[in-house]
């Protein structure tokens, strides 16, 4: 009993000759709707749309698997390729063998073609009818 009563006083005043130590607490905000640095918008708007997981249901384009795409949409687009393609390939074996290309107007889906023969080469524009985009090629004789 002796020891506890001798042993309360030393750990009391041992305790007590620690020092305390503080800060002083400074609420800064930081959007800027409050007050807060103009600069913190852009990464408050990237961190919130990184949570966000809500997701428009008629959306087309956020079905990871196509299950809603448009057949039809998807036939004219392969078409157009394959179309595209072809053309690339006759025109290669045709400007680089033994047949040249015809020249004149064709109209193949979506797209105008115009091939004409001009001094340097095989002059081809392909003109996209929906968007009146144009892609202009020119092939050089060998």
């Amino acid at each position: 009993m002796k020891k506890l009563l001798l042993l309360i006083p030393i750990l009391v005043f041992g305790l007590m000759s620690f020092e305390a130590q503080s800060q002083q607490l400074v609420y800064r905000p930081q959007n800027p709707a409050f007050g807060g640095d103009t600069f913190n918008y852009q990464w408050l708007l990237s961190s919130a749309e990184a949570q966000n997981t809500t997701r428009d249901p008629n959306d087309l384009s956020n079905d990871p698997f196509g299950f809603q795409r448009d057949p039809l949409q998807d036939f004219s687009e392969t078409l157009n390729r394959q179309i595209l393609s072809r053309l690339a390939r006759d025109i290669v074996d045709r400007q680089f063998g033994e047949d040249s290309i015809g020249e004149g107007n064709y109209d193949l889906g979506d797209y105008q073609i115009q091939i004409n023969n001009s001094g340097s080469g095989l002059s081809i524009t392909i003109v996209d009818v929906l968007s009146g985009a144009t892609t202009n090629i020119e092939v050089p004789f060998f």
